[in-house]
């Protein structure tokens, strides 16, 4: 078959169309958003967490009863119209507990990763920073600290302190810095041999500025991760303290004195414990998907 000449017709060479950009600009955050709404089972955690967070602040509000409530005429009832999740021991609507306890749950949790991620970013981007002595002298502290296992710290502070969230909330941040500390450390080491530090360094930038404004922002992606996978520790930290009576204590609840008493009397009660479990595990579940997507979505060798 053949090709006629007039069927084709001569373009031309435009300036103006040649230089434009085809696909719009995106920024690496707006980038590694869109890949994060592409992963449906990260979207679903991310879901989750949201609808926890805001009923543990409207849960409570949608019955009648005060979560400290006590009414001795209706104690260990089922789940029924009246009381959603039943009753307690004492009379006191599950319902408004659990969302209460969810509301201290995931403060603890939040409050806990925040304040050792901060700690862990300052102390390992000083130690990657400096490195010889400081480096050395930090390293092996923080080597003989994770040597003893961190439970017993924090099981020996909320001996000597008065058990309640602010001494829940220290004693995870003096002992979770630890490994943020150490994971900080290795990303600087790499990133402090690059030209744009060496430019940094070269117009007159001072080392503070070298850490806060050039290093540390470089490694938000590891960092963000990290502290989306602390958080869901942080709960079941709390959870087991409370379940064993180190926690926080009463009247307040929480998930682990819930998961505790239901424990109790689980042959007689069941879902006393099954309530609490579930909201432990889902909230734990959600974290931790959210936390593997979002860790492919900030990772450049996964870009499409």
């Amino acid at each position: 078959m053949e090709i006629s000449k007039e069927k084709f017709r001569h373009v031309g060479i435009n300036e103006e169309k040649s230089q434009s950009i085809v696909r719009p600009s995106m920024t690496y955050w707006q980038d590694a958003w869109r890949r994060l709404k592409k992963n449906k089972i990260a979207m679903l955690g991310l879901i989750i967490i949201i609808i926890m967070t805001i009923m543990s602040i409207i849960g409570p509000m949608m019955v009648p009863y005060h979560h400290s409530d006590n009414n001795l005429s209706i104690t260990n009832q089922a789940p029924n119209r009246e009381h959603w999740f039943g009753t307690d021991d004492l009379g006191r609507d599950i319902w408004a507990r659990i969302w209460v306890g969810a509301r201290v749950s995931l403060f603890i949790g939040l409050m806990a990763a925040l304040l050792d991620t901060l700690i862990g970013v300052l102390v390992g981007g000083v130690s990657g920073f400096y490195g010889g002595k400081v480096d050395m002298i930090i390293m092996r502290f923080i080597d003989v600290m994770i040597a003893i296992p961190s439970m017993i710290f924090i099981i020996l502070i909320m001996v000597i302190v008065n058990a309640g969230v602010g001494a829940i909330i220290i004693s995870f941040a003096i002992t979770g810095w630890l490994s943020m500390a150490r994971l900080v450390r290795g990303q600087i080491l790499q990133l402090k041999e690059q030209e744009f530090v060496l430019a940094a360094r070269t117009l007159g930038a001072n080392s503070s500025r070298l850490i806060l404004k050039h290093l540390i922002p470089n490694t938000l992606g590891v960092i963000i991760v990290s502290l989306t996978m602390r958080i869901p520790s942080a709960i079941f930290t709390e959870a087991f303290l409370s379940f064993i009576g180190l926690g926080v204590k009463p009247p307040t609840p929480s998930w682990g004195q819930l998961a505790s008493t239901g424990a109790a009397v689980l042959r007689v009660y069941p879902f006393r414990l099954f309530i609490p479990a579930f909201f432990i595990s889902i909230t734990m579940l959600s974290l931790n998907l959210f936390g593997d997507g979002l860790r492919d979505a900030l990772d450049p060798r996964l870009r499409k």
